[in-house]
């Protein structure tokens, strides 16, 4: 199983391409939805890394893949400028999915 890099950012992609993770860069909705189609159809894929903005950009989409796929497992990273969430918005998920104040 391979990682692949799906980024509206070119420093994301070149940093982890130089981690050994292949990817692509895509600048609007339209190339992003492509791109995610794409690589939810390829079966090597086993980790798909999305910047946080292309899931703003495809928050439906990307919703709805993780609900139905078991693979491959979507992860979603800051570009290099870092996070645009809140600084707690782990343990924000955790208390909306778990119920549970961390």
């Amino acid at each position: 199983m391979k990682s692949f890099l799906i980024s509206d950012n070119r420093d994301t992609w070149v940093g982890l391409r130089l981690a050994g993770i292949n990817g692509t860069i895509v600048r609007d909705r339209d190339e992003a939805n492509k791109a995610l189609k794409n690589a939810m159809q390829d079966k090597e894929i086993g980790i798909l890394i999305l910047t946080e903005k292309i899931v703003d950009m495809l928050n439906d989409v990307v919703m709805e893949m993780k609900l139905k796929s078991k693979t491959p497992l979507i992860i979603e990273i800051p570009d290099r400028h870092g996070s645009i969430r809140e600084s707690n918005a782990i343990a924000d998920n955790i208390r909306e999915s778990v119920g549970i104040h961390i």
